[in-house]
């Protein structure tokens, strides 16, 4: 699929990260073997990952004041709750309590997060398209950094997922 031959509408890069999630959230539930999942939720963590990474890097930013803030705002919480999912299932073994049942929350959270970005009515995907943002130079920086994003997750591994909006205060 020659899909990185020209410059991208930005927002079409964002909803193929959306499918490829998907898809492999469907081969999860189909695969058999504890090492047929674990090998899955890698790849599932490292497409979050770096998913968040370049929407809060630069979509958000990039849109911040142009679209309804409490939907960013919101946009920002939800990443956070499938973050720490993620920090956990990366420490995980896949025969551990509750394994499944994360993966499962983690699933749900994103189908969340998929619709309110680019689903439901007045989504924030509809709100950017409204907006005078060029999607071309977003989809260029996107596809950027989601490149240097993936090559160090190949070379080096990504850091655990940082919370944004959620901050753990000492008590």
């Amino acid at each position: 699929m020659p899909t990185e031959d020209k410059p991208k509408d930005g927002l079409k890069l964002l909803a193929e990260d959306h499918r490829k999630v998907e898809a492999l959230f469907e081969q999860f539930e189909k695969a058999g073997t504890a090492a047929a999942k674990e090998k899955i939720v890698k790849e599932i963590c490292t497409e979050l990952k770096v998913h968040t990474m370049i929407e809060e890097e630069i979509y958000y930013p990039a849109v911040r004041g142009k679209v309804e803030s409490s939907d960013l705002d919101e946009a920002y919480v939800e990443h956070d709750s499938a973050k720490l999912l993620v920090n956990e299932l990366e420490a995980a073994e896949p025969d551990e309590s509750f394994y499944d049942a994360k993966v499962k929350v983690l699933k749900e959270l994103i189908e969340h997060h998929v619709k309110e970005e680019e689903k439901q009515r007045d989504n924030l995907f509809q709100q950017t398209r409204a907006a005078d943002i060029d999607l071309e130079a977003l989809g260029e920086q996107l596809a950027a950094r989601k490149a240097e994003l993936m090559a160090l997750a190949t070379s080096e591994g990504l850091p655990p997922a940082e919370p944004a909006a959620l901050k753990h205060e000492e008590v």
